[in-house]
């Protein structure tokens, strides 16, 4: 990835979140890249591994206003 191209807009816990995220941003036309540290063996706990999306720089501001508002609703969700 070109780390001049791309920013970092968040870490998240558990790769179906990111996945989550990531088609979010997607679908209002936000390209998202997922990284993950790999590991040699796969385990439960990589469910739950810290996962950073990046955006593009350009995008950053839409892509921090829609995060806010994916971050509310999934609280709305909760409290529910």
């Amino acid at each position: 990835m070109d780390e001049m191209l791309y920013t970092k807009l968040t870490e998240v816990t558990g790769r179906w979140q990111a996945d989550i995220l990531e088609g979010y941003l997607k679908s209002e036309g936000i390209d998202a890249v997922l990284f993950q540290e790999t590991v040699s063996h796969v385990t439960l706990s990589d469910a739950f591994a810290a996962v950073q999306v990046y955006v593009p720089r350009a995008s950053i501001r839409r892509a921090r206003e829609l995060l806010r508002s994916f971050n509310e609703a999934q609280d709305e969700g909760e409290q529910e």
